[in-house]
């Protein structure tokens, strides 16, 4: 990769990073909205769950990725937000590629989406979460974490080129934002009805939640964590490939 390259996604990350900073409304919600659900959950609805274990400790890593869901909604506005304001036909007019634009928004994206992952894992330690891992479960974990965040910024890029708003684009971030619900995020599977068992067994959130979950805890994992990454990279080739195409169809 060039220098010039180089050069140009950390300046496009830094602004998206500024950008962000200045929408304070939007960035509260997306890291105080996991954290308030989590008290609920654990408070509110936590002692009618039955889940084996203390609650707080069973839904954190759930939280965790609806936090990720949340902060989606940021990327893909921003993105869609740069097209309707004709910020890419500027960046477009000084040489500036498709990739180094789209990979300042998910740069973006990742940073955001760490610390408040972090903030969430903060306040569930105050509540009562307590981790089981070594050293190496936890590294294994932060690398299934930032593989998510990473697929999940992807993908937010692609749907905010695919919308024709900004309001467009956060609507289309809810089929993101619901995957973790209908998951081992917050229940076991073995609760809901038959027919969403299939459906929660075999999309992404589960294996991300139960890698996540196992390697925190200290728990069997099984081939858990080979078919989260696997989710995640399919993922993220897919919304590479199609965020590429439609940067070019709209940039036209």
């Amino acid at each position: 990769m060039s220098s010039t390259a180089l050069t140009q996604w950390s300046v496009l990350g830094g602004r998206s990073l500024r950008l962000g900073r200045r929408n304070v409304e939007a960035l509260i919600m997306s890291i105080a909205l996991p954290v308030l659900l989590m008290i609920v959950f654990v408070y509110l609805f936590g002692g009618a769950i039955q889940t084996g274990t203390e609650y707080v400790t069973y839904v954190v890593p759930g939280v965790m990725l609806l936090c990720v869901s949340f902060g989606s909604a940021m990327t893909a506005v921003s993105v869609a937000n740069d097209l309707k304001g004709g910020i890419v036909d500027r960046l477009r007019s000084l040489d500036v590629g498709g990739a180094a634009v789209l990979s300042g928004h998910v740069a973006a994206s990742l940073a955001r989406n760490i610390v408040s992952s972090a903030l969430v894992l903060g306040v569930a330690f105050a509540i009562g979460f307590r981790p089981h891992a070594g050293a190496g479960q936890w590294l294994a974990a932060l690398g299934i974490l930032v593989l998510t965040i990473g697929a999940v910024s992807w993908l937010s890029a692609a749907l905010g080129l695919l919308a024709g708003s900004p309001e467009a684009a956060s609507g289309y971030t809810f089929g993101i934002t619901f995957l973790p619900y209908a998951s081992s995020a917050f229940v076991p599977i073995t609760t809901m009805p038959s027919w969403l068992r299939g459906f929660a067994g075999n999309q992404p959130v589960t294996p991300i939640t139960e890698s996540l979950r196992g390697l925190l805890l200290d728990q069997p994992v099984g081939d858990a964590p080979w078919r989260a990454v696997a989710w995640c990279v399919a993922i993220m080739l897919a919304s590479v490939i199609a965020a590429a195409l439609l940067f070019k169809a709209r940039s036209k």
